[in-house]
């Protein structure tokens, strides 16, 4: 059952997602060799709490942790460890943010550097991570009332695979509202035909998200811990994610 939102609950949910877009800003930010996935977790609930909101991960059965971090291989659920940062690493960060009894959710995904200025020239690495970045932006453009979560899955697919990664296909966005995880799936690529997917309407928030592989889409449980996700062929993967209100014109990005 998808749980529809009013306008008032969207504003506290927009509330919370600016708490969480400026925490994941700082926290990938704070993200430079020697740095570890320790302190960045550190860092995320201190941002949090300090905003009046509290960790929304923490509020997931078994879940101890502010953020999950995704590094090089691993693709999501990654458990924060005292790993510390090596130049040209590629680490994901999600994190979840519950407010006023809502949750939010975002991710997003850097290669670590030690300097801000970036090369003019980019290598495959740069390329994977663009990409990505420009299937989440027109995953979520398409994401209004009238059309289908089809369309957010066919956008994300056909921008992945025609660069030549893999779109994960065991893992996919979701609804996000009083429970983290909520109806309906949004997943990034498309099962069947558009029209079969789930209608998208004002009042609906989803979090769509792009999780692929620069190898192939297997996955595999690692560290034997019961969340650590990582690619099957140990390739590099990426996660970009935001929470997004339909609209009947352009959606909402609520954690902006």
């Amino acid at each position: 059952m998808i749980h529809f939102k009013t306008k008032e609950e969207i504003s506290v949910m927009r509330e919370g997602g600016s708490i969480l877009g400026r925490t994941l800003r700082q926290v990938i930010s704070a993200i430079k060799p020697g740095v570890s996935e320790l302190e960045l977790d550190a860092l995320a609930e201190k941002l949090i709490r300090q905003s009046g909101a509290e960790p929304g991960f923490k509020k997931v059965r078994g879940y101890r942790h502010t953020i999950c971090v995704s590094t090089n291989d691993v693709v999501v659920h990654g458990i924060p460890t005292g790993y510390r940062f090596k130049e040209g690493d590629v680490v994901g960060i999600d994190c979840g943010v519950f407010y006023k009894g809502f949750h939010t959710d975002a991710a997003h995904t850097v290669r670590v550097q030690k300097s801000k200025l970036k090369s003019q020239n980019l290598d495959e690495i740069d390329k994977f991570l663009k990409i990505g970045e420009k299937a989440l932006e027109e995953g979520i453009k398409v994401a209004r009332g009238g059309n289908h979560v089809g369309h957010i899955s066919k956008t994300i697919q056909n921008i992945i695979e025609g660069a030549g990664y893999c779109v994960v296909r065991s893992l996919v966005g979701h609804g996000v509202g009083r429970n983290l995880h909520e109806e309906p799936e949004v997943a990034g690529f498309l099962r069947g035909s558009i029209a079969k997917t789930p209608p998208l309407a004002p009042g609906m928030v989803i979090a769509v998200e792009v999780i692929y592989n620069q190898g192939k889409p297997e996955v595999i449980f690692r560290n034997n811990d019961g969340w650590t996700i990582g690619t099957k062929d140990q390739s590099l993967s990426g996660l970009f994610e935001r929470t997004i209100a339909i609209t009947g014109e352009n959606p909402i990005v609520l954690t902006s």
